[in-house]
């Protein structure tokens, strides 16, 4: 079993995926704090200024659409902003951000004070009463899980004790309501959105030993979609996708706490029946209109309102949990398509502002939220999204003495082999001018995103294995250099492995990339274009159709770039169609803010 690396140690260096983590900051900064809490104080009773009476709501200080008071999911956001914030401060050691968070977790305390020591929340105790007596409320277990969830962040990353206090309180008073439903309405504790539940009450017993969070656990642990998994039957077809992929987490969590293989297989069903067994868009969702497509047949629902951008976060973190228990590399190459066309693909590189769902139906245009008017569920998954990337890159074989390198992501990572304090840099193998990573000049046309350098630093000489993940969308052969010379590593199970004593020593990787045409399960006349994982769309209105040998992709794109000073080494993988009756570019998926674009072409004979 892998061992994950503390995110204390990882910093993400400048490249595609800083911008994106930076945009995000400022995000976070920007939002005002009462605007944050204003349903928190408006359940508390605590009287905002200015607000006693709202003349003009144009230009009220409140937030809008899912955080308006009139919405029962009001105040959901605010938890994904606690997670996302300790995070940063976990990673970067951000003062600003460490310093609102701390502002907002002991307003959080008044809040809990005001409500009688137990409740706070953003939503009455009265929408659970609802749960009880099986009338409709949108959603009210949902909304508690991301405020507890943020707070348990806050402790874990930021060391905020006040937030851990706040849910112990807050706690005490779902033990009490998981008791009274068992003799009432047992159904009622699996209602509301619940998903999430069972993972937050085990890791808090992880965190803390307190046994009233596996009783929590327990209580939310006997859910129906367990017991179809269990039975080998498809248990997603036609489900709400996001309510049922945080039940993987929490079987995930109780596994990695109890050792009992149940937990394990559960989430392993879970994947074979939301992945292996379903298939996916190229783009790495397997869902349209927040639904499970059923099994292989994406093209029947292929449209405006495909891959919801929660479920792509969600699927990261159980793909997460697979890939550490066993090290599979087909986990973390299902992670590094959804990094390229989830994360990146649905956030506006510019504003950092989401789009609920993913259009990749011909002719497509992306709906970004707003900032303060909109709140979708997918706002609060981005905002979180964005901090996850230390997480993702390496990990550690303890037993093996080594190091895996999962993600191909410029960043500097510190730690220890016994009492040897080592750091590696990864960066892309190319010049760095003005602080803008560029192309070398002298690289005859060579330069790849994919051209990798690591640099390692160790005060003394010291023995380990350094494994770089073989992707496999490599075509061709890896080329491994060491100081400069050529080394000849074995790939096993999807490694390279270079076992060696270290001193200071750099190691070049170029992994090979060329372009693959994806058809649709369902309707394999229609393909997307891809670049080892990266979805390239078409930049045009409609499917006009692609004519030539779809096994022979790069017969109908020719790769086009602009060799100038201000090019990006991440902004590649531009190309241009030839021998087309009408020609037209190509380029990233994630790239495309406003423009309209095609991803799926039919094969024209």
């Amino acid at each position: 079993m892998l061992k994950k690396i503390n995110r204390e140690q990882v910093t993400v260096l400048p490249g595609l995926f800083r911008e994106r983590m930076d945009v995000n900051r400022n995000y976070l900064m920007e939002l005002d704090s009462q605007c944050l809490l204003q349903n928190f104080y408006l359940e508390a009773g605590i009287l905002m200024p200015g607000l006693q009476v709202v003349a003009d709501p144009q230009s009220a200080r409140l937030h809008w659409g899912w955080e308006a008071p009139t919405c029962q999911l009001r105040g959901h956001f605010l938890g994904h902003w606690l997670s996302a914030a300790s995070a940063y401060y976990a990673s970067e050691g951000d003062p600003e951000l460490k310093a609102k968070l701390d502002h907002i977790v002991s307003e959080l305390a008044l809040c809990q004070e005001q409500n009688g020591g137990e409740w706070v929340g953003p939503i009455p105790e009265k929408y659970f009463r609802r749960l009880a007596e099986n009338r409709y409320i949108w959603s009210p277990q949902y909304v508690m899980h991301k405020t507890i969830m943020g707070l348990t962040d806050a402790y874990k990353y930021a060391g905020s004790r006040q937030a851990l206090d706040i849910v112990s309180r807050l706690s005490d008073w779902y033990v009490r309501w998981t008791d009274e439903m068992q003799s009432r309405n047992p159904s009622a504790v699996y209602g509301g959105e619940q998903g999430g539940m069972l993972e937050l009450w085990a890791e808090l017993f992880e965190l803390t030993g307190e046994e009233k969070y596996m009783r929590l656990a327990e209580r939310y642990a006997d859910n129906g979609m367990f017991r179809t998994l269990d039975a080998g039957e498809d248990a997603l077809t036609n489900d709400h996708a996001n309510a049922s992929i945080p039940l993987s987490h929490g079987s995930a969590k109780l596994y990695e706490i109890t050792g009992d293989e149940k937990w394990r297989r559960r989430t392993e069903r879970f994947w074979k029946n939301a992945v292996t067994d379903r298939g996916m868009y190229c783009t790495g969702g397997q869902n349209a209109g927040e639904f499970w497509v059923p099994p292989f047949q994406q093209g029947r629902f292929l449209g405006e309102n495909t891959q919801e951008f929660c479920t792509v976060y969600n699927m990261v973190r159980t793909a997460s949990y697979l890939y550490r228990w066993t090290g599979d590399t087909t986990y973390a190459d299902y992670i590094e398509r959804c990094l390229y066309n989830g994360f990146l693909a649905q956030q506006n590189a510019s504003t950092g502002m989401p789009t609920y769902f993913l259009p990749l139906s011909a002719g497509s245009r992306k709906k970004w939220g707003s900032r303060r008017h909109d709140f979708w569920c997918c706002h609060g998954t981005m905002v979180q999204a964005q901090t996850l990337y230390p997480d993702l890159i390496y990990w550690e074989d303890q037993e093996n003495r080594r190091l895996v390198v999962s993600q191909y992501i410029p960043s500097r990572l510190s730690f220890r082999v016994e009492d040897t304090d080592v750091r590696i840099t990864q960066t892309t193998d190319m010049k760095s001018y003005n602080s803008q990573i560029l192309f070398d000049e002298r690289s005859e046309g060579g330069s790849s995103r994919w051209s990798l350098r690591f640099d390692v630093a160790c005060p003394e000489p010291t023995d380990f294995t350094l494994s770089f993940r073989i992707p496999g969308w490599v075509k061709g052969e890896v080329v491994c250099r060491i100081n400069g010379a050529e080394e000849k590593a074995a790939v096993a199970d999807g490694y390279l492995n270079l076992k060696r004593r270290w001193s200071n020593d750099s190691v070049s990787l170029l992994l090979p990339c060329g372009l693959s045409m994806e058809p649709l399960p369902d309707m394999p006349e229609l393909a997307a274009v891809t670049e080892g994982p990266i979805v390239l769309a078409g930049r045009i209105d409609r499917d006009c159709g692609l004519s030539g040998d779809f096994e022979k992709p790069e017969e109908i794109l020719s790769p086009r770039t602009e060799h100038t000073y201000g090019t990006f080494p991440w902004k590649q993988s531009c190309y241009v169609t030839r021998r087309q009756p009408q020609n037209f570019t190509f380029q990233p998926l994630y790239e495309l803010q406003d423009e309209t674009y095609t991803v799926y072409f039919s094969k024209k004979e």
